[in-house]
């Protein structure tokens, strides 16, 4: 993915296709009954890639929606990354055996970096990890423990192990279509020497320009929900 590109998310939740406001469970909107039928939606309107996130995956630590995403990966023809309650290497061979393009891990990675290092080396490119920050400390276990981490540091330390991906989120802009924090993600990808792709916040095709305009090498792209699915945003608005 050289180019920066604007990336649907699709977060799944009781097999439904939803947003949370900052990540909460109590603050949902559920937006379709057929996540497979919004992937398609996403593809046929331009997206490049797919970003789905299995959020009960993420809340009980375990793959909860294999199945649905592999349908949705069977299903287009843009390349899927997905994550959400992947801990072990065999969780995440099941999910690119599944058709992901690229599995994405987060709280795994803040739990050893011995583990971190032999995710990283087994799966390459086909790994990206997701760090969420909270005021610039890391959130783990679906945002529910925040850790004495720092985003920079994890970041810092990931790139050195050679990881080729990371995604960047800021959770306190999540949903809540405020704008993205620039200044955060400029830290962050002076950082790293990853591809990074950046998320949470965006709310008009402004925030998305600006972004661009920044010509940061290493922001490969940023993940919109709600501005998109509210139509604040369309991916016709030579975005992508």
């Amino acid at each position: 993915m050289p180019d920066f590109t604007v990336i649907p998310a699709i977060d799944l939740r009781n097999g439904k296709c939803v947003r949370l406001r900052q990540g909460k469970p109590a603050d949902e909107t559920v937006y379709s009954a057929d996540p497979v039928k919004m992937a398609v939606t996403w593809e046929k309107a331009g997206a490049r890639l797919l970003h789905v996130v299995d959020l009960d995956g993420a809340f009980t630590g375990r793959p909860v929606h294999a199945e649905i995403i592999a349908k949705i990966a069977g299903t287009l023809k843009i390349p899927v990354q997905a994550g959400g309650g992947l801990r072990t290497a065999e969780q995440i061979q099941r999910l690119i055996d599944s058709g992901v393009s690229r599995a994405i891990i987060g709280t795994a990675a803040c739990q050893s970096d011995k583990d971190a290092g032999a995710l990283i080396e087994k799966f390459q490119g086909k790994l990206a990890i997701g760090i969420d920050a909270r005021n610039g400390f890391v959130q783990t276990k679906g945002w529910v423990n925040t850790t004495t981490i720092t985003a920079l540091d994890l970041a810092g330390r990931l790139d050195q192990m050679g990881v080729q991906t990371l995604i960047y989120t800021d959770t306190g802009r999540d949903g809540m279509l405020t704008g993205p924090n620039t200044d955060a993600i400029i830290a962050f990808c002076g950082r790293v020497k990853s591809a990074v792709i950046a998320s949470g916040g965006v709310s008009k095709p402004e925030d998305i320009i600006k972004l661009k305009t920044l010509a940061i090498p290493n922001l490969h792209g940023i993940i919109v929900g709600k501005a998109l699915y509210e139509g604040k945003i369309s991916l016709n608005d030579k975005l992508v």
